[in-house]
């Protein structure tokens, strides 16, 4: 059987990730909702994304679905389970630059990072690309800077 993942989703009780698929054989759209067994809010979610991927029962109908989009349900369901509402789950897949990522723990700087080299793969243009260009010059025009008090009072020669 071949089935072609439309959606993904979470539904948080009881905790599951909930399929909206496409049977290939019978054209019909159907849903399929697969508990989360196992899972605690100190539970790894890389690990237990992978489990639920390789899982016999479900490997047919996730084959479809990429291990990060699972990584990425099972976070939001372990920030729900840590008391965290959607919108601050949610809010903490967004990029933004003008936050400070000096102040963040360690696990969401390392989900910042994930985030910003995923950007950049997506973005990066490879020889075999059909808009690539070879050696691309770009002017920056040079802004002039502000001269500060202690610039001028400070000209001893060096």
């Amino acid at each position: 059987m071949s089935f072609e993942a439309k959606r993904c989703g979470v539904q948080f009780s009881p905790p599951s990730v909930v399929l909206i698929y496409e049977d290939k054989e019978t054209k019909r759209v159907r849903k399929r909702i697969i508990p989360v067994r196992n899972f605690s809010k100190y539970s790894d979610h890389s690990m237990a994304a992978e489990r639920l991927k390789n899982h016999p029962r479900h490997r047919d109908y996730l084959e479809g679905v990429s291990q990060s989009q699972l990584e990425k349900l099972h976070i939001i369901l372990r920030d729900h389970m840590q008391g965290l509402s959607l919108e601050e789950s949610l809010t903490s897949f967004r990029l933004d630059p003008d936050e400070d990522l000096n102040k963040l723990d360690d696990e969401k700087l390392a989900r910042k990072k994930g985030q910003m080299d995923e950007m950049f793969e997506r973005n990066r243009r490879r020889k075999d690309d059909p808009d690539f260009v070879y050696n691309v010059e770009k002017d920056f025009t040079k802004t002039t800077q502000e001269k500060c008090s202690w610039d001028e009072e400070s000209d001893d020669g060096f």
